[in-house]
């Protein structure tokens, strides 16, 4: 047991050096650049939670947009009901839009294939109703709403000139 357990270690160890080190490596890469003030929906999300710690850590200014109760430098909102203050998204640089129904909440039921659909379009909408009400809107809106637009490709490489798939995902996504 002892082995199998160092070895487990090792292979954690090793993967977190590696992203260390990638992460080390962009933000040098990014070094002198002015910094952001970059808006990322879903910041508690597993996306959403490491890509506003590597912002943070070169410099830039991260603000959550949450459904859930302001925890700090965050902002409220309510996508189900349409409410988002358009004002308190002034003087952002970049959005990252990344909040919907988890696709990984469970079995895929009609029912919470439904709940999936509805909050990324909702919430795809009304964000980008509001950041267009701006007089002076981020130069940048970055959206993910789920890993399955382009399907199954099997080996194929898939890029932003492959075809969308034919899955539920890829659906929600054109959605």
């Amino acid at each position: 047991a002892g082995r199998l357990i160092g070895r487990q270690l090792e292979r954690m160890f090793a993967y977190r050096h590696r992203v260390t080190r990638d992460d080390l490596r962009a933000l040098h890469q990014h070094k002198g650049h002015p910094a952001m003030k970059v808006l990322i929906s879903g910041p508690h999300g597993l996306v959403g939670s490491a890509l506003g710690a590597f912002l943070k850590t070169g410099g830039n200014e991260v603000v959550g947009l949450t459904r859930s109760k302001s925890t700090g430098n965050e902002i409220v909102w309510d996508p189900a009901q349409g409410r988002l203050d358009a004002t308190q998204l002034r003087g952002f640089d970049a959005v990252v839009h990344l909040a919907g129904e988890s696709i990984a909440a469970g079995r895929w039921t009609n029912a919470l294939k439904e709940r999936i659909r509805e909050s990324r379009i909702k919430g795809t909408n009304l964000l980008c109703q509001r950041l267009a009400e701006l007089d002076k809107p981020p130069k940048v809106l970055v959206c993910a709403s789920a890993i399955g637009y382009y399907g199954d490709g099997g080996d194929a490489r898939l890029d932003e000139n492959s075809r969308p798939g034919d899955e539920f995902l890829a659906d929600v996504c054109r959605e």
